[in-house]
């Protein structure tokens, strides 16, 4: 004997799985990358950026914790660097050297923005690594 199909009950939805950072950690290690934008406008906007969002969400989101400290890194190798390409202008390769030290600190900041924003763990080509 068959059973009508209006008498079978469905199985309870599952729980959504959850793979990687929730979308909320994925914003905020996105912003942890954007913020160094601020050097644009701040004088050490760039480290104080990520540095900010670093401390505020370390604690409580392990994907900005990640993020956020390599953003952090390696916008303080930029700005050791960009003071090497300052000095460097009296021997007049710091004049070549910091235009494009501008367009790769650049570049690296919006792919590390991206890939955060995507939920990928990003890792810039050089950086000192100064905060563990």
């Amino acid at each position: 004997m068959s059973v009508p199909p209006e008498s079978v009950i469905p199985p309870p939805p599952s729980e959504p799985v959850t793979v990687g950072p929730s979308a909320e950690e994925r914003q905020w290690a996105m912003f942890a990358h954007l913020s160094a934008l601020a050097g644009l406008v701040i004088p050490f906007g760039s480290i104080i950026g990520p540095l900010v969002i670093w401390l505020i969400k370390k604690d409580t989101m392990p994907f900005v914790n990640d993020q956020g400290k390599e953003a952090l890194n390696f916008n303080i190798t930029v700005a050791i660097a960009a003071v090497v390409c300052w000095i460097l202008f009296f021997v007049l390769i710091g004049m070549l050297l910091l235009p494009v030290l501008v367009i790769l600190w650049l570049v690296f900041v919006i792919l590390g923005t991206i890939k955060a924003n995507e939920g990928t763990t990003y890792r810039y080509p050089f950086a000192l690594r100064l905060v563990n």
